[in-house]
């Protein structure tokens, strides 16, 4: 197998090329956490909880989230209007393209997105929204990155699903940020006042069977690792998720009935020195059958600053990074993977 090499926001990563395929080892090699217990009013439990979290952030990268509290109704929910949006025609939905919007909300069509520039585009569509401010925002008329209305489509009980997901999805947000505060011996709350406005974009997705594509360099969504500091994805039961691990093998990461699939983004490892992995992962449906997820990736306040926290960082391991915002961090990468901004820049 030859050693092929992709580009990430915080720079190069290698794995070995093995076509399409993905070991199968048995799933508990992405731990399981239990979210129940950051509920409690014990100290000690919702401290077992930042201690699984930080196990699995510095060895994996990935791990699944059970006892999240999510109903299962919203996410039921959620996948019925995405199937209906999806069906609707192209002409429908290329009506609220992604392209009208420097926020990056609205509709990307088949191979509109290309995350690994070693690939021919990615073999999905998807809808794009995050929080829905109006244009009389303050943020908004300032034009912060990141803040602005939604694009939606003319299509019935389909905004409802999609934002009732979106608020509960930061419910959960919350209790995992929580949870990584303690990993890091921080405050329980050090995070929570850095998402009162957040870089919270969410997706639906529809991905057709693999065996539409052309080849090897044309898959669901090409090998990269996600832009905010965590991102919560919610399949369903079709497996199409691989994850990268430190031998340079692709590792399956199967659905779990119950629980959401979270894993650490560029801007966590940047916040914690690396000492948090952002973990290079791709999709690909070799189903037979479409596959519909839900990815919802979390960030700050668009204006936050991210620089080496103090707990990660020692005169022999000084910060690797130079302090960026958040929205002029995913800005760029926004920049680097759709086609109709690449080679724009950052203003």
């Amino acid at each position: 197998m030859s050693v092929t090499t992709i580009q990430t926001g915080n720079g190069p990563r290698a794995f070995f090329s093995s076509g399409t395929e993905a070991k199968v080892p048995p799933f508990e090699e992405i731990p399981m956490i239990d979210f129940a217990p950051m509920d409690s009013a014990d100290a000690a439990e919702r401290a077992k909880v930042g201690e699984a979290v930080r196990k699995a952030c510095t060895e994996v990268g990935f791990f699944y989230a059970k006892g999240h509290g999510m109903p299962q109704e919203i996410i039921d929910a959620t996948f019925g209007a995405a199937h209906r949006f999806f069906d609707l025609p192209l002409e429908a939905k290329q009506a609220i393209s992604v392209e009208k919007s420097d926020a990056m909300r609205g509709y990307t069509p088949l191979l509109g997105e290309n995350t690994d520039p070693d690939n021919n585009g990615d073999l999905h569509e998807g809808f794009d929204l995050a929080l829905d401010l109006p244009e009389d925002d303050a943020d908004v008329q300032a034009g912060v990155y990141g803040y602005a209305p939604n694009q939606w489509p003319e299509l019935e009980d389909f905004r409802g699903p999609l934002t009732t997901y979106h608020a509960a999805a930061q419910e959960v947000g919350k209790k995992i940020f929580r949870a990584f505060a303690l990993a890091l011996e921080l405050p329980e709350d050090f995070f929570l006042g850095k998402i009162t406005k957040p870089m919270a974009h969410m997706r639906v997705l529809h991905y057709p069977d693999q065996n539409a594509a052309e080849g090897e360099k044309q898959i669901g969504i090409g090998a990269h690792s996600d832009y905010e500091c965590f991102t919560i994805l919610c399949t369903d039961e079709k497996p199409a998720l691989q994850v990268l691990n430190q031998a340079g093998d692709w590792i399956q990461a199967p659905p779990v009935p119950g629980a959401f699939i979270v894993n650490v983004g560029d801007l966590m490892a940047r916040w914690t020195n690396d000492y948090f992995q952002s973990t290079v992962h791709r999709a690909i449906n070799q189903t037979g059958k479409e596959r519909y997820s839900i990815p919802f990736f979390f960030g700050v306040n668009s204006q936050e600053v991210i620089e080496v926290l103090p707990t990660c960082q020692t005169p022999e391991n000084p910060p690797k990074y130079q302090p960026i915002t958040c929205g002029d961090y995913v800005r760029s990468r926004f920049d680097a993977t759709y086609a109709h901004r690449i080679g724009e820049t950052v203003e």
